[in-house]
C-alpha cells in the first residue's frame, strides 16, 4: 500500500472538529507514518466518530469480520483509535488528532515523534485555534469562588468529579514531549486525568495511566492548584471525559497564547478575568512571577496590573495573593471587593 493511504487519512482527520492541516514540509504525513501502519490507516478511514461493535463495522463497510477485532484492539493499544471495553464487548470509534491520537501516544512518545509534533505545532496550532467555539475551556480554582458568585454546575470542577464513576491519572503528554526535547518542566508530571460515568471503564486501559479513586482525583486537583497549574477541559456542558492540569511552558493549548501569540479569547473559553486593585497591591510579584501561566500580569509603576486580553480567568493569581481576593461569575453583577485586592471578575 503506497503513501496514498496516509494522504487519505490526513484528509479524514482534517474533517474532524480539531482538524489536521497540510504543511509545506509534509511533516503531518511523517507523523501518520510513524504512528500508523498502512493497513491501520486504511481501516481508520472506515470508522466513525460514534461507537460501533465489530459486527456493525464489518456490516457497514463490507470488510471481512475475521481478524477485525484483533486489528482494532491492536490499534487501540497503539493509541490510534478509542475503545470502550465492557468486559468482552468492545466498542470502537475513530478520534481526532487532538484531543485524541496525540494524547494517546503517551506510552509510545520518543524523541523522533516529539520532534515531529513540535515541528507540526505552528501550522496545526494556528488552524486549531481559528475554530469557534473554542474546543477547550478553563475551569477556575473553585475554592476561591464566593458562594453567591458560583459558576453553573458544569463550570465547577467538583461537579465534573462528583458526577464521574471512574478515574485515571496519567503523565502529561505535553510535558513528556518537551522533556524529550531537552526542555524539562519543573512541575509535576502525573497530572492529567481521564474520567467516565461508568465504573471500571479504565481497568484495561491502554493509555499508560493508573486507576485512582474519587478521593485521589480530588487530591490530584488540589495538588495541581498548589503547583500553579491551570484546569482545562472540553468546552461542553456535559460529557466531560478529561481534566488536564496545565503549565504555560509545555501545554500545547497555553503555548498557543505564549508561543504563537494567539489572543487568549481565541484559544480557550474563559468565564472570568483577574483584576488587581492598585491602591492595595503590595507589589510582591508572586502573581506575575510564580502563578500566571500566560504572562497576563505585568509590573506597573506602583502596582501590578492584569492584561485583560491575555487573562484566562484561572484564578491561580488569587490563591497566593497576600492582599485578598474574590471571584464573580460571567454575567452576574460585579462582586463586592471583599478586602478588595485581587480578584477574578466576570468576562461578560
Amino acid at each position: 500500500m503506497s503513501d496514498e493511504v496516509y494522504y487519505k487519512l490526513a484528509k479524514v482527520l482534517d474533517t474532524l472538529p480539531s482538524g489536521f492541516p497540510e504543511t509545506e514540509s509534509g511533516v503531518e504525513i511523517k507523523l501518520l507514518k510513524k504512528i500508523f501502519r498502512p493497513e491501520e490507516a486504511d481501516l481508520f478511514c472506515d470508522l466513525k466518530l460514534t461507537f460501533e461493535n465489530v459486527e456493525q463495522i464489518a456490516e457497514r463497510t463490507g470488510r471481512p469480520i475475521e481478524g477485525m477485532e484483533d486489528m482494532l484492539t491492536a490499534m487501540w493499544e497503539r493509541g490510534q483509535i478509542f475503545c470502550v471495553d465492557f468486559g468482552g464487548v468492545k466498542l470502537f470509534r475513530m478520534m481526532p488528532w487532538v484531543i485524541g491520537i496525540y494524547e494517546f501516544q503517551l506510552p509510545h512518545m520518543d524523541r523522533e515523534l516529539a520532534e515531529m509534533c513540535e515541528e507540526y505545532m505552528d501550522v496545526y496550532g494556528n488552524q486549531f485555534f481559528e475554530n469557534k467555539p473554542q474546543i477547550m475551556q478553563v475551569i477556575p480554582i473553585e475554592r476561591e469562588i464566593q458562594a453567591k458568585q458560583e459558576a453553573l454546575s458544569y463550570e465547577k470542577v467538583s461537579s465534573i468529579i462528583e458526577n464521574a464513576r471512574s478515574f485515571m491519572v496519567m503523565d502529561c503528554i505535553c510535558k513528556k514531549e518537551q522533556g524529550l526535547l531537552d526542555n524539562p518542566c519543573e512541575k509535576p508530571l502525573e497530572v492529567c486525568m481521564a474520567i467516565a460515568p461508568v465504573p471500571g471503564i479504565f481497568d484495561n486501559n491502554k493509555m499508560g495511566g493508573r486507576v485512582i479513586s474519587k478521593e485521589e482525583a480530588n487530591k490530584v486537583l488540589s495538588m495541581a492548584e498548589d503547583e500553579g497549574l491551570v484546569h482545562l477541559t472540553w468546552n461542553t456542558e456535559t460529557g466531560h471525559w478529561f481534566i488536564c492540569n496545565c503549565c504555560g511552558c509545555c501545554c500545547a493549548v497555553l503555548r498557543g497564547i505564549n508561543k504563537l501569540g494567539i489572543p487568549a479569547s481565541m484559544v480557550v473559553n474563559s468565564h472570568y478575568y483577574a483584576e488587581i486593585d492598585p491602591d492595595v497591591c503590595e507589589a510582591c510579584g508572586t502573581c506575575a512571577d510564580e502563578r500566571c501561566q500566560v504572562y497576563a500580569i505585568e509590573e506597573g509603576e506602583d502596582a501590578y496590573r492584569v492584561i485583560k486580553e491575555k487573562c484566562i480567568g484561572c484564578g491561580l493569581c488569587v490563591t497566593t495573593c497576600p492582599s485578598g481576593n474574590y471571584l464573580s461569575f460571567r454575567g452576574s453583577k460585579a462582586a463586592p471587593k471583599a478586602n478588595g485586592r485581587v480578584g477574578v471578575s466576570s468576562q461578560g
